[in-house]
């Protein structure tokens, strides 16, 4: 087989490329189209809906559900097309006041079309400088409301840069990791894997940031949850680039408690989490592992579980706090 032939596209990219550059003028006119509803929530919704639904491929919805089971109604906008009207959107409402875009974005994010909430998601970050109370409200609702790993990981860019603007907000991942919800708890992890990304606001590869990253993730590792799991180790692989030594040394200790208790839950989080560790280390702790595995059914094990069910215990355990109040009309 030839190189050429190796590396030549599936049929399935052929037909997704194709469909993507013949939508990609419609959707940066739905973007500029945008810009002049935002006085009017209603028919901002009702626009940016017909919208989705013209440049929508039903095609792209098999693929979409695959990867996300579960996964709430959607409409299968391609990432590229939404990218391309929320470019030209967010052109077009840079003068635009804040207080007109939040509560747009609050209608967005009441709706049940995923991608339409999706696209609200992604101008949380840009009020978060000139309204971050509101902003951190619809933050904490949307959070509260996710359903599956796509919404908590875009969610997860306008957390990071809101943590980074004030280092106070710490404490919204400091509560998460005692949700019942999975999704919430899968934030934190998600949170911290996104935070050195973060164009445009400093710190997000700081020192705080790794020792405040690894004390989070020392609360969760042991949750019973895969989604969570795999958020962790998300984490713990980006904090290993920025601070290797302080990375080794917690996964090390991890790597002990789980060999000791058979700590399948922890194992797991430590042997996805190597990668990013010199060669010698990852396959020493690999070896440490070994027939360590996730049991089904077995309870989850964290630090934060132990809290919650202490808590229970003690009659003073209520529901994870969320902000499901409404904005102030």
């Amino acid at each position: 087989m030839s190189t050429a032939s190796a590396k030549a596209p599936s049929a399935v990219t052929v037909a997704s490329n194709l469909f993507v550059a013949e939508h990609l003028a419609a959707a940066a006119a739905l973007g500029d189209s945008l810009v002049d509803r935002v006085w009017d929530p209603d028919a901002f919704v009702a626009l940016i809906d017909e919208g989705f639904k013209t440049v929508a491929d039903p095609l792209a919805i098999d693929g979409m559900r695959a990867v996300t089971p579960g996964l709430g109604p959607v409409l299968g906008v391609r990432l590229p097309l939404m990218d391309a009207t929320q470019k030209a959107f967010k052109r077009g409402t840079r003068k635009t006041p804040t207080s007109l875009l939040i509560d747009v974005m609050d209608r967005l994010l009441r709706q049940e079309t995923r991608e339409i909430r999706w696209f609200g998601m992604w101008n949380l970050a840009r009020l978060l400088p000139t309204d971050p109370e509101r902003t951190w409200q619809l933050l904490r609702r949307a959070a509260h409301e996710a359903d599956d790993w796509i919404s908590v990981d875009t969610l997860a860019h306008p957390y990071g840069e809101g943590i980074l603007l004030d280092a106070h907000r710490w404490s919204e991942l400091e509560q998460l990791v005692y949700s019942k919800s999975r999704w919430e708890r899968r934030l934190v992890g998600s949170t911290i894997a996104t935070m050195p990304h973060v164009h445009g606001v400093p710190g997000g590869r700081d020192q705080p940031v790794i020792e405040r990253g690894l004390a989070l993730v020392g609360q969760l590792i042991g949750d019973d949850e895969p989604e969570v799991q795999k958020a962790l180790s998300w984490a713990l692989r980006t904090l290993a680039d920025l601070d290797a030594a302080a990375t080794t040394r917690f996964l090390e200790a991890e790597t002990r408690t789980a060999r000791l208790t058979a700590d399948g839950h922890r194992g797991w989080v430590v042997r996805d989490s190597v990668s990013k560790l010199p060669a010698e280390t990852a396959t020493r702790l690999r070896v440490d592992l070994d027939g360590i595995r996730r049991r089904p059914g077995a309870p989850a094990t964290s630090r934060a579980a132990a809290a919650v069910a202490q808590f229970a215990a003690a009659g003073t355990y209520g529901p994870a706090p969320s902000a499901t109040n409404v904005l102030e009309e």
